[in-house]
């Protein structure tokens, strides 16, 4: 019973907010949900260093949140043009544009706002830990897209080697990891709510209804046992006994 009530719980979750980000208000749908993501992603760079110029703030936690946010909108605008999410393909109202900015694009701005409005300066270790937790972020991000875009051109499936084989969901990790990072140099409990809220009511929900789809293939039960729903397992779930005998495949998607 508590099973069937949280899919259905989730269920619902996704339905009204797939219409909040689609089809919202109604009317034409003349804008592909890509271009609306990129203008956000494409233009954190000149928004910052405009933020930057208005108020006179050259500071060196200034100049890190341009360089790291400003940069993966970058490789987010290169990723869309080498390996597009098809996804992102889809059609939306400019209703469900607003709502996409409202409701997620929009508050990943509030973290360089306030470095800058407030002219925050964070110590050289933190700008470090940032760095690091960026660029493992970005690398999860691009790696594992850029594998399961490649991969699907060729065999459609379930894919459970490399970036996939020991957590099944390591784009959204990457994310996590670089959204951490700039949220972490605002030093506010602003970006905190707004990652917590993303990774709640956005990130979680798509990667249950992704766990509901792969546990069709045959191979789920397997690839369940020996990998991460969000952190990597790095020691395989015991056997069942009926599924000890089951010959190992090899498989891509």
């Amino acid at each position: 019973m508590e099973y069937i009530v949280g899919v259905t719980a989730l269920d619902r979750w996704l339905k009204a907010r797939d219409w909040l980000s689609d089809d919202a208000f109604g009317g034409p749908k003349v804008l592909k949900a890509a271009w609306v993501i990129n203008l956000q992603k494409g233009g954190t760079l000149p928004f910052v260093l405009a933020l930057m110029w208005a108020y006179d703030c050259w500071t060196p936690t200034a100049w890190t949140y341009a360089a790291l946010h400003g940069s993966y909108g970058l490789c987010w605008l290169l990723k869309d043009a080498v390996f597009p999410d098809p996804n992102w393909e889809k059609r939306v109202t400019f209703g469900g544009a607003f709502f996409m900015w409202a409701g997620t694009l929009g508050l990943y701005w509030i973290a360089p706002v306030l470095v800058v409005t407030r002219r925050i300066e964070v110590p050289s270790w933190h700008l470090a830990l940032a760095t690091l937790g960026y660029v493992l972020g970005v690398v999860l991000m691009m790696g594992s897209d850029a594998q399961k875009y490649f991969t699907l051109k060729v065999k459609r499936g379930l894919i459970t080697d490399g970036f996939f084989s020991r957590v099944r969901n390591p784009n959204y990790l990457g994310e996590m990891l670089l959204y951490g990072s700039f949220g972490s140099l605002a030093v506010h409990w602003a970006p905190t709510l707004v990652l917590v809220f993303v990774w709640s009511a956005v990130f979680l929900p798509n990667m249950l209804r992704k766990e509901r789809s792969m546990a069709r293939y045959p191979e789920w039960p397997s690839y369940l046992r020996r990998s991460g729903l969000l952190l990597p397992r790095l020691i395989r779930r015991a056997t069942p006994p009926a599924a000890a005998s089951e010959a190992p495949r090899t498989v891509t998607n």
